[in-house]
């Protein structure tokens, strides 16, 4: 009955979704399309109006563009470039310097062009912007302690700081910093870039990292600290592209190229603004700029309380498809590996140690360095993270199904082999048996982990409920976060429900938990 739900919801997502799909871009289908053009964005604000500026341009030039948006930080986006992934998506010049090309020297623009053509990978021209790295204070407290530049932080060892977490590992970040200005900072956090912003304001944080356009700065009242020993690289916006795109698709090449020069400062952190502060759509906003300073034929979309409804109405049960799916794929694999793993680990003692150490292991790596390492082996998207959530599924089934059958009374198996039954029967009909309520508590528990590990799946692309997650933090919006939250709380109370029934059907009434 509850399978039978979760199909009917599956079907139903996938209907809806093809049905609203377009309406919910709010742009043409047009009855022949140029090639199609993948644009990439990281998940910040700046980044996502961006890739929609280049997906309108693309649209415009009569390409079929796609925009995959919010797919983690810079090497998720650098790897799926070059893996071909995406074809194309907005970086800045001090990243390739100090992040992508860190152990190659690179000196002035032309080498940069040389080492991005060794790779497949061409740059236009600056776009007109500079988001530069700076550190910052709230206004009053800054004044308080008279901390203006970055060397002042130097004589406070007692302030909290709270760092976006790719800054903390960046070449051109904390790391360096501390060696330019010998800073004593110990009370250091890593947090999510958006939510160090609310930190600040109240009171919890002293100093973060900033991004120079960011619309915070002046809705929070933040002081940037002056960079006195010039340690933060210039950050030049440019759109890089792989090579073939021009002769995949010139004229989205040369779409990309009308980008040129066209974004200021002033501009970038309008449009930041109008987006994070005001929550105008990224898709309205990007049209927005470019109806008015670039192209006057692009259409800006009307949004409307039926286009918010229908909006809402897609994203749920495109979410709701996506994450069933990455979780029931996953989570059949991983049974059907696991349970066999762990009846030979029960088997074959020596191997079994092998086998349990080994699965151990997998569940100690960090979901998203394992997302990143797979995008050169499986892409972006559903499989990447499909694979991911089989092997952290591995651990508690292989470990359940080894106890529930090395549990088992010693009497049993002697009454099983003076019975004179064969090895297979005797697992078949006696050891599994007796030991399914322990291996189905290993499913269980793989279940509801996949459900919350899923999420994590939307950094590259994935879909599923961490998408609105993701998208809540980072424009503040929580009843957008509830969206992803609530939805995947019920689902885990699903999972557990779903398989309280299957223990009834398939566990021995005196085994049986209630």
């Amino acid at each position: 009955m509850r399978c039978s739900a979760i199909l009917g919801v599956l079907l139903v997502a996938t209907s809806v979704r093809a049905a609203f799909a377009g309406d919910a871009q709010n742009r043409d289908d047009k009855a022949e399309r140029g090639p199609r053009v993948v644009i990439g964005s990281k998940s910040f604000t700046e980044s996502v109006v961006l890739g929609e500026t280049l997906v309108h341009l693309v649209d415009a030039a009569g390409g079929e563009p796609q925009h995959r948006a919010e797919l983690g930080g810079t090497q998720i986006l650098w790897q799926a470039l070059l893996a071909g992934e995406i074809d194309a998506y907005v970086e800045y010049t001090g990243t390739l310097t100090q992040e992508i090309f860190q152990d190659e020297p690179i000196e002035g623009v032309d080498e940069m062009r040389s080492a991005l053509e060794a790779r497949g990978v061409r740059m236009t021209e600056p776009l007109g912007f500079d988001n530069n790295y700076a550190m910052g204070m709230a206004e009053d407290r800054a004044e308080e302690l008279g901390i203006r530049t970055i060397s002042d932080l130097a004589d406070h060892a007692e302030l909290r700081m709270g760092l976006s977490d790719e800054f903390m590992e960046r070449q051109d970040g904390w790391p360096g910093l501390v060696r330019k200005y010998d800073l004593p900072q110990t009370r250091i956090r890593g947090m999510e870039h958006n939510i160090a912003y609310r930190g600040l304001d109240k009171g919890a944080l002293d100093v973060m990292d900033l991004y120079s356009t960011d619309a915070e700065i002046a809705y929070y009242h933040i002081r940037v600290l002056d960079d006195d020993r010039g340690y933060f690289p210039v950050y030049r916006s440019v759109v890089l592209y792989r090579a073939d795109l021009e002769e995949r698709a010139p004229q989205a090449v040369a779409a990309l190229q009308r980008l040129e020069g066209a974004i200021d400062n002033r501009a970038m952190i309008e449009m930041n603004g109008r987006a994070k502060i005001d929550r105008v759509p990224e898709i309205v906003v990007a049209a927005e700029f470019l109806h008015d300073n670039v192209d006057e034929s692009i259409v800006v979309p009307e949004v409307s309380w039926t286009y918010n409804l229908k909006r809402a109405v897609w994203r749920f049960l495109t979410n709701t498809r996506q994450h069933l799916l990455l979780v029931v794929i996953s989570l059949a694999g991983a049974i059907a590996v696991a349970v066999p793993l762990g009846i030979v680990a029960y088997k074959v003692p020596r191997i079994g140690q092998v086998i349990l150490n080994t699965v151990g292991v997998i569940q100690t790596l960090p979901s998203l360095a394992l997302l990143v390492f797979m995008i050169p082996l499986l892409g972006l998207g559903a499989w990447p993270a499909i694979v991911a959530l089989f092997l952290y599924s591995l651990l508690p089934i292989v470990r359940n199904t080894y106890t529930g059958l090395k549990e088992i009374p010693p009497h049993i198996h002697e009454s099983a082999l003076s019975l004179g039954l064969p090895a297979g029967a005797r697992l078949r009909l006696i050891e599994l048996p007796m030991a399914s309520r322990s291996i189905l508590a290993g499913i269980k528990t793989a279940g509801v982990i996949n459900v919350g590990t899923a999420t994590i799946g939307a950094l590259i692309g994935a879909g599923g409920y961490g998408q609105p997650i993701l998208t809540g933090i980072r424009l503040d919006n929580v009843p957008l976060i509830l969206q992803g939250a609530i939805p995947a709380a019920v689902l885990a109370i699903l999972v557990q429900g779903l398989f309280g029934v299957v223990e009834n059907r398939l566990v021995p009434l005196g085994l049986r938990t209630g």
